[in-house]
């Protein structure tokens, strides 16, 4: 079969995915001011209260506050070893999260794509990632015609060209346009990173960026450019990649005549106007305005190396300062002189 679950989930069939392709018919209750969908009224209510920024529930043993009873209840279950994981003794609110968290440790793929074999942990993600197959993009970006298989994603990407910002931090005062981007920026308050590399010591706050990291060890670069001999470890940088090929920049700055390939390089130039530093040492007094840098700046204080040169014994703590050290190997020396010649 395409698609196998473990016995103590419910068993979807690639026909249970086809029956029901689209997240509107399996998320009725639409909130029309971020576009999110929910399977019954009462997750919509709930989601509603997250707006409103009232937390009328509060829990005394870390003075959290939270917008609906069901949130404080969840939060009491992570204080408590009800939902504890085995492998890294982490507790969680409910079951159901506990599930999901323990294929960070299984890496169990449940649903794997017929055509192409790629593998996902959800049917839903599956269902979306099918209609890549079969051409099914009705959803259209008029801005610049990108174009997606599933009306929420189209509605999330317009927040690009529109700058809105609707999920907004209650700890400081910065806004997201996905509340996958304010979920993973809370935990750089609370110093969460649950996701630990067992080959350094590095540690990341979602499982996508355990993931990608663990190519930098691998050397692993699956996404390969059909236009040239590049190749990439993650989709999205190939995704950026193309644009050197296409011209496109999409990402346009408000503030001054300024375009971009990329979201991110975008977000980082805003910082010139407003001068926000977000990423704070914890060590020193410095800041910086991308998690990356701040990530390299960390090395300064732990010591630690992990780009190794595979031709000596030499190690670095950032992959240019490795790259630079290569053409003392192969004596590359690719920055030309455009006054004097030799």
């Amino acid at each position: 079969m395409c698609c196998t679950v473990e016995s103590s989930l419910e068993v979807k069939t690639e026909a249970d995915i086809m029956e029901h392709p689209h997240d509107d018919q399996t998320r009725p209750f639409l909130y029309t001011v971020c576009d999110n969908r929910f399977r019954s009224r009462r997750g919509l209510d709930n989601h509603k209260l997250t707006h409103s920024g009232n937390k009328l529930y509060s829990f005394t043993q870390c003075q959290k506050r939270f917008p609906h009873q069901q949130a404080l209840s969840a939060h009491m279950n992570a204080h408590s070893s009800k939902y504890k994981c085995t492998e890294c003794g982490k507790c969680f609110g409910s079951k159901q999260v506990l599930r999901q968290h323990r294929r960070i440790h299984t890496g169990k793929k449940l649903f794997e794509c017929c055509v192409c074999s790629k593998r996902f942990t959800w049917a839903e993600n599956l269902a979306t990632h099918s209609r890549i197959h079969s051409g099914e993009e009705a959803y259209k970006c008029h801005v610049c015609n990108m174009a997606f298989s599933v009306s929420g994603h189209i509605k999330s990407h317009m927040r690009v060209h529109t700058r809105e910002k609707p999920y907004k931090c209650h700890m400081c005062d910065k806004a997201y346009s996905q509340s996958g981007s304010l979920n993973r920026h809370i935990r750089i308050h609370a110093g969460d990173t649950p996701y630990k590399c067992h080959m350094c010591d590095k540690a990341f706050s979602t499982s996508w960026q355990l993931n990608s990291h663990m190519r930098v060890h691998t050397g692993d670069k699956p996404y390969k450019c059909h236009m040239c001999d590049k190749a990439f470890s993650t989709s999205g940088n190939l995704n950026s990649h193309m644009r050197v090929h296409t011209g496109d920049k999409p990402y346009k700055c408000h503030m001054c005549d300024k375009a971009f390939c990329q979201s991110g390089s975008l977000n980082t130039h805003i910082m010139v106007h407003t001068g926000d530093k977000p990423y704070k040492c914890r060590m020193c007094d410095k800041a910086f305005t991308r998690s990356g840098s701040l990530n390299n700046h960390m090395r300064v204080h732990t010591g630690d190396k992990p780009y190794k040169c595979h031709m000596c014994d030499k190690a670095f703590s950032t992959s240019g300062n490795l790259n630079s050290h290569m053409r003392v190997h192969t004596g590359d020396k690719p920055y030309n002189c455009s006054v004097f010649t030799v």
